[in-house]
């Protein structure tokens, strides 16, 4: 079955190669960060971002058990990636809404994600991608992703492509996956 982390996984596997420089914005509980480490190998470099202990502890303890060496888990926002990320990256990867199995009340919000998504475009290459599964539902981010969805909207047309994966008969507020590409 068609998983919303099956297009990311896609993508990641079709353009990302050894030695290249990617994100993952949301670490979470870290399998996007070991599946892009794997993707880079240890030619290549991982940022990963979160703004909860949990997550950096989670994901470093994953990376651990794989003999992952390759990423830096920065206790931060994903708004303030430029802070840290100086050169051009291959791939961006964002799950936006709350740590699965965290608190939902800590959860990304429209603001800094966009933010976030806007300095991403800025350091991603010409042959890069920039991947956001938008989790939503009737008690969390639905502001987030009204606010994203415009925001991609508008984005202009003749400098990006903007793909958007809805699992458009599914119940209960299916994830939203959306792909960018520099034209």
């Amino acid at each position: 079955m068609i998983q919303p982390q099956n297009i990311t996984e896609y993508f990641i596997n079709k353009y990302v190669n050894k030695n290249d420089i990617v994100i993952d914005a949301t670490m979470g509980n870290g399998f996007d960060t070991l599946k892009l480490a794997n993707a880079v190998g240890e030619g290549g470099k991982v940022y990963a971002f979160d703004v909860q202990n949990i997550a950096v502890e989670n994901t470093k303890k994953l990376l651990l058990e794989n003999n992952i060496s390759n990423a830096d888990l920065i206790l931060d926002s994903h708004e303030n990636l430029d802070k840290y990320v100086k050169e051009s990256v291959k791939c961006v990867v964002f799950n936006l809404g709350y740590l699965p199995g965290g608190d939902h009340k800590k959860q990304t919000k429209k603001e800094s994600t966009i933010n976030a998504i806007e300095k991403s475009l800025a350091v991603l290459s010409c042959e890069g991608f920039i991947s956001v599964t938008v989790y939503y539902g009737k008690n969390s981010g639905t502001e987030e992703k009204e606010g994203v969805m415009e925001y991609f909207k508008n984005l202009d047309y003749k400098k990006y492509t903007v793909l958007v994966s809805d699992f458009f008969n599914r119940p209960n507020n299916p994830p939203l996956t959306v792909i960018i590409t520099k034209n």
